[in-house]
């Protein structure tokens, strides 16, 4: 059984949206309760999250955009992406459960992690929120991780919609591979596989869209005779991973129609495709009883 880390706090719960708007506390209120369903806390180390530092959070957004964070208050940061009293604090312990969990695989604390975080991050600009998205977890993330030596990043995202800022934060960079599953069209609208990076980070994205009704045979040939080739090849030091459950059939935000056999399939060639620590961070997924069956099962294969 492999070692692997847990990590939430309550403060994400706090971060309140408008009723009926999908990103919700609700999410993680699924998750924990169909964790507490089973046996799995036994088998989990879980680790006290803290707050990324703003000079953490430099490492990708702009001084600009996190001054304007700061200074917001309530309201809507972008059409989508809703700051409620508490938000700000949610936003910055979500970036710093992703270094936590970094820095703990790091000195062997354990060898996978699971972040279970809202609000959501793969969306988020350098200088701008958008899609439910405030900072953007996993990139931060990623920098943080080359801080402390590790020289190589792979991100996988497989999110129903691309991961508009993450990709944007690395595609001139040859030292963080972005790799991505999404639904295209879709929102946002990025994420053709023409998008192969820019300049000297040209070749180190690599996005694989996927029609609507794609389903597991679709997701699995391409995360077992794809992604596998590209990781090896790429020799990360780390895998950092974009855990978006709505492409689940289940989910009222996209047309995907992954089963829950599916997401394990997919966890399952994550996990075996190189021997590094790799950390999941919760993006989307949105009907509530599916995603907490789709998070719980994707512990029950990182345990393995």
């Amino acid at each position: 059984m492999k070692s692997v880390g847990f990590l939430y706090d309550d403060i994400y719960i706090k971060h309140k949206t408008p009723a009926g708007h999908p990103e919700n506390c609700n999410r993680l209120i699924s998750i924990i309760n169909s964790i507490d369903s089973t046996n799995l806390w036994s088998s989990l180390i879980r680790i006290a999250v803290r707050k990324a530092t703003y000079e953490e959070i430099a490492l990708i957004h702009s001084e600009r955009y996190i001054n304007r964070v700061k200074r917001f208050g309530t309201g809507y940061l972008d059409s989508d992406t809703y700051m409620s009293e508490n938000s700000l604090e949610a936003a910055c312990f979500a970036a710093g459960a992703v270094i936590e969990a970094i820095a703990h695989c790091r000195k062997g604390t354990f060898e996978r992690a699971f972040c279970a975080v809202r609000p959501p991050g793969h969306h988020a600009e350098a200088d701008a929120a958008m899609g439910f998205c405030i900072f953007n977890n996993v990139a931060i993330g990623a920098r943080y991780a080359q801080s402390i030596g590790c020289k190589k990043v792979f991100i996988i995202d497989f999110d129903v919609h691309h991961g508009n800022g993450t990709q944007h934060a690395f595609e001139k960079d040859r030292s963080v591979f972005f790799f991505s599953t999404h639904q295209h069209p879709h929102y946002p609208g990025t994420g053709a596989k023409s998008e192969r990076g820019r300049d000297t980070g040209e070749g180190f994205t690599f996005n694989s869209p996927m029609s609507a009704g794609s389903g597991d045979a679709e997701f699995t040939k391409v995360y077992e005779d794809v992604m596998p080739k590209l990781v090896d090849d790429f020799a990360p030091d780390i895998i950092l991973v974009s855990a978006g459950y709505d492409i689940l059939d289940a989910d009222p935000l996209s047309a995907t129609r992954v089963s829950q056999a599916g997401i394990r399939s997919i966890v399952r060639s994550i996990i075996r495709c190189s021997s590094v620590p790799i950390v999941f961070t919760l993006e989307g997924g949105y009907n509530l009883t599916a995603l907490g069956k789709a998070v719980k099962g994707t512990i029950e294969e990182m345990l393995q």
